[in-house]
């Protein structure tokens, strides 16, 4: 389709009302036609209140209506994936590969979610008949289910500009929920998401779908962001971006005269376990894997590795020459916005500051936006204030350690992280056993032996951690789980057959798998 700088409302296509906004390329800083502009509260309003009236008709649709939907979601997108990768190479600088390998994360995990909603176990059936014939007292009939919560507002995220931006996995989960969808579009890509946001907006009409089920809009954090989330129409919020950003909103929510849950994916610096015996075995090896992991997609990534413990001695010291060489040899590359690559360049000065041991420097190109590479080093005993902070970019550092105690009272330290990883051998076993249960307090996923960068998109995977990684441990914005975010329970007592919702009725007509009196219950063909 041919670009269009317009907000969608309700399924209107229309330039808003408010400031003009510039689309810009991440490697020169180059305005980009055509020119945005900024939605207005009034705007906001109908795009919200088009929500609140579309929620009870859409979370009604049958789950073969709803997973169609998504499905239709993921075609549309696919119709329109060259457009869409070229304007997202423009504007987020990252390479046709990476963001053609993202367009089929996207429609993947759409697809995930429309077999998720036809499989029907979202639904939390659970039946406990009726006892009338127990004493002391007879047991009322009880069945519960979950329901989604109500309209979603969700942030694009500057570092995927599709899989976590206008149809990705928080809008994927909450449409799958029932839940309608508003996205506040990120600035650092509005061509990107008014493309796959029109995408959308063509699958809602040709589903049938009340208009209001998806609208997107641009504008200011204050305006839109703030607006939508204080809105007492809105239910929840999906968020991935800072730490600073994320508790903003989380602060906004809990003032509201009805609070509401925010799930904000905010920061991490994901630390990785060398334990000796793994090392010794091929320190050139692990220090290879290590940079490459680092500087993968100029380290933009919330999983990028970055904190490295490695023993002292031999091992250690070859593992360090080995990323000292191959860090020097690093070319850097484009990063998402300049405001990004002026960060990255601030948090690194600091560190430096900080009197953090540079082990190597990359090349670096001012003229694309792409800073260098750069990887510190420092006793595992100096970490402190001055050395935890995430450096959104590729900038690591390595720690070095003596013992396993050592590393045990090191993960003791951590804030909470989305991952934590292990490069071990069976010779590491004890070592290994000892930082277990540490971890499970710490993050949202343990590896062993690969590297974080990786997010698979499945039914196991969880994305998430506690604070300050998330503002909700309890959550996954990827995978499966993440439609729980969007869903509550409710029970349903001694109400008549013909009034129950389809998935409790005694003849079950959408085929679901319930939990009756505490056995799970198949229904035939599942």
């Amino acid at each position: 389709m041919t670009l269009a700088p317009h907000s969608l409302i309700a399924g209107s296509s229309e330039l808003g009302g408010g400031d003009e906004l510039v689309a810009r390329r991440a490697a020169d800083g180059a305005v980009l036609a055509p020119a945005f502009r900024s939605n207005t509260a009034e705007e906001l309003e109908l795009a919200v209140q088009a929500a609140h009236d579309a929620f009870d008709v859409y979370r009604a649709t049958s789950p073969a209506d709803r997973a169609a939907f998504l499905e239709r979601i993921a075609t549309e997108i696919e119709a329109d994936k060259d457009e869409i990768i070229a304007r997202a190479h423009e504007e987020t600088g990252l390479p046709v590969a990476r963001l053609t390998g993202e367009v089929g994360r996207t429609t993947g995990q759409l697809r995930l979610f429309a077999k998720v909603i036809a499989e029907g176990g979202w639904q939390g059936a659970r039946i406990d008949e009726a006892l009338p014939d127990r004493t002391p007292l007879p047991r009322a009939d009880i069945r519960q289910r979950k329901i989604p919560l109500g309209p979603v507002a969700v942030f694009g995220a500057s570092n995927f500009p599709l899989a976590f931006s206008t149809a990705g996995g928080d809008t994927a989960s909450a449409l799958a929920s029932g839940s309608p969808v508003i996205v506040k579009a990120h600035s650092g890509h509005l061509g990107t998401a008014s493309l796959v946001g029109h995408a959308i907006a063509r699958a809602v009409e040709a589903s049938g779908l009340p208009s209001g089920v998806f609208s997107q809009l641009f504008g200011s954090g204050r305006v839109i962001g703030q607006g939508l989330v204080a809105d007492p129409r809105i239910k929840a919020v999906g968020f991935t971006g800072s730490r600073s950003g994320g508790l903003a909103l989380v602060r906004i929510a809990q003032q509201r005269a009805e609070p509401i849950p925010v799930y904000a994916e905010m920061s991490s610096v994901n630390p990785v376990f060398v334990l000796p015996a793994a090392l010794a075995a091929d320190p050139e090896k692990v220090a290879a894997d290590y940079v490459g992991s680092l500087t993968l997609g100029s380290g933009q990534f919330c999983t990028n590795p970055g904190i490295v413990l490695v023993p002292g001695g031999d091992a250690g010291d070859a593992f360090l020459r080995e990323v000292g060489e191959r860090i020097a040899q690093a070319n850097g590359q484009t990063m998402l916005t300049h405001g990004i690559g002026d960060a990255y360049r601030e948090g690194v000065a600091e560190r430096e500051a900080s009197g953090a041991t540079v082990v190597a420097r990359g090349q670096g190109d001012s003229t694309l936006n792409a800073p260098a590479p750069i990887v510190f080093s420092e006793a595992v005993e100096a970490f402190g204030e001055a050395l935890e902070g995430e450096i959104f970019g590729a900038a690591g550092l390595v720690l070095r350690y003596d013992d396993a105690d050592q590393l045990r009272e090191f993960a003791e330290q951590l804030e909470g992280q989305l991952t934590a990883t292990v490069l071990a051998t069976d010779d590491d076993t004890d070592a290994a056993r000892a930082l277990l249960p540490v971890l499970e307090r710490k993050v949202g996923r343990i590896l062993f032996n690969g590297w974080p960068t990786g997010v698979e998109v499945g039914y196991s995977m969880v994305h998430g951690g506690p604070y300050p990684a998330t503002s909700d441990a309890r959550s996954t914005s990827v995978g499966a789980l993440a439609i729980e975010r969007f869903l509550r329970p409710v029970a349903y007592q001694d109400v008549p057959d013909a009034l129950l919702p389809e998935a409790l009725r005694d003849a079950n007509e959408w085929g679901v798998p319930r939990l009756v009196e505490g056995r799970i219950q198949l229904p035939s063909g599942y």
